[in-house]
């Protein structure tokens, strides 16, 4: 019989450690964004050396969360997820005892280090520990609480800096690491027995990150119109580095980059969907902000609250899309959800000249709900797909997706401003949002062809 703890089956308060581990990894890329005039006024470094703070944490993240769900496929998710937990709580406290700026940046590595590990396989872990037919609840419950920690960052960041030095945004990570760690140790569950082992292949990890890596600063090269000579250079690498990559990866039976779940049809299509769908959500969230203040002429306090109707339509849409998709085919709970996120964009390009306050807000509800009516069903189809043993890769592809499909959002944006006036850039970067929205509802229909993956409660 299963085990319980006060009436609650053992395994699921190993949720309690994922949700704990991700709710800090997401909070600490969200509040650094709102820390760094501070830290560039404590540090006397300038903007373009300041945002290290956040571009070292991002871009070690995307190199190397491929290389730890490998490692959580062959070695244990638990085993790479407490690793990552207690690598990030050390961190945090060097990052909280840094005495310089490059100390800091420095820390921040490592910080990402850890995050990347956790983020590799906290849906392996999920996948775990709920029961097929309950998956999707499970990953409805892991998207709020993402799109809560989205919410609560910037202004957590701001309530900390009123009363305290920076140093406490890194602080308050020791307790919650330590909850994670010990709850993660005491309740997760060990991967299933496989029936062959396989090796980490170190050659496939060093030829991901700098695959990975290349590409992220050739597309932000391209955006801030670099030296074209040193973009070809990193072109020309990418290339050939990419190429040895991919080639090295057909050969394995486990391969880093999850080519073998890319032959199957439904995972790679929600693949596609999830970058077209995170490329569109940055193309506005970045954007917005421009659009209120700049154009709209909101204060920095107002745009802030105007912009949360969003993440908290999310809150809600999330799990009842995670309910949905037991009953319903996620090609179609996805291809809805991003129909309406598109409208939702469509309705903010449309804004009357001089709005107000509550025709922005349910615009951006909108836009939330859609997204976050997508975003369960299609995290789902990405886990379920996937053979148990091969979690860890699904896993740490749907981060993979997440991560490309933010970065090339930013590199987007960045590129539209430099070649567009101020006052009608917010609009072409929504306009280009609503093409992606749309692509991906119509990848997401493309699903409809194929069996769901999804367990039916019956």
């Amino acid at each position: 019989m299963e085990k319980k703890i006060l009436g609650i089956p053992k395994a699921y308060l190993g949720v309690v450690a994922v949700l704990a581990a991700i709710m800090m990894s997401v909070i600490d890329g969200t509040v650094m964004n709102v820390a760094l005039p501070t830290l560039s006024d404590h540090f006397g470094a300038s903007p373009s050396q300041i945002t290290w703070v956040v571009n070292a944490y991002q871009l070690v993240i995307t190199v190397s969360l491929l290389s730890f769900a490998s490692l959580g496929d062959i070695h244990g998710y638990r085993r790479v997820f407490l690793f990552g937990v207690a690598v990030f709580g050390l961190a945090s406290l060097a990052c909280a005892l840094a005495d310089s700026l490059w100390t800091l940046v420095g820390a921040r590595v490592v910080q990402g280090i850890g995050a990347a590990a956790v983020m590799s396989v906290n849906t392996a872990l999920i996948r775990l520990i709920y029961p097929p037919e309950y998956l999707g609840r499970g990953l409805g419950i892991n998207a709020m609480v993402v799109s809560v920690s989205v919410a609560a960052g910037p202004s957590l960041a701001g309530a900390i800096l009123s009363v305290a030095s920076w140093h406490w945004l890194f602080v308050i990570n020791i307790p919650i690491a330590a909850i994670a760690f010990f709850t993660g140790r005491a309740f997760l569950p060990q991967n299933p027995v496989r029936e062959r082992s396989y090796r980490f292949d170190k050659t496939s990890a060093v030829a991901n990150a700098l695959t990975f890596g290349l590409l992220i600063y050739t597309l932000e090269g391209f955006a801030h119109d670099e030296s074209r000579r040193l973009i070809a250079v990193q072109v020309v690498l990418l290339l050939a580095i990419g190429y040895f990559f991919i080639r090295r990866q057909r050969t394995l039976q486990a391969p880093i980059l999850p080519v073998d779940l890319l032959k199957i049809p439904i995972f790679s299509l929600s693949i596609g969907t999830s970058i077209c769908s995170f490329t569109a959500q940055m193309l506005a969230m970045v954007s917005l902000p421009f659009l209120l203040e700049g154009v709209l002429g909101r204060s920095v306090a107002e745009t802030g609250l105007l912009l949360t109707p969003w993440p908290l339509a999310t809150i809600v849409a999330a799990p009842l899309a995670g309910r949905l998709v037991e009953k319903i085919h996620p090609g179609l709970l996805g291809g809805v959800g991003m129909a309406v996120f598109a409208l939702g964009l469509f309705l903010l390009a449309e804004l009357p000249a001089q709005p107000e306050n509550s025709q922005i807000i349910w615009r951006m509800a909108v836009c939330g709900a859609g997204f976050g009516l997508f975003q369960t069903p299609n995290n789902v189809t990405i886990v379920s797909s996937a053979p148990t043993s091969r979690s860890g890769g699904a896993s740490g592809m749907q981060g993979t997706a997440r991560l490309f499909g933010q970065t090339l959002g930013t590199t987007l944006v960045a590129l539209i401003f430099r070649v567009a006036a101020p006052d009608v850039s917010p609009m072409r970067c929504l306009m280009v949002a609503i093409g992606f929205a749309l692509t991906a509802a119509v990848v997401s229909s493309l699903r409809l062809s194929q069996a769901t993956p999804v367990k039916k409660r019956g």
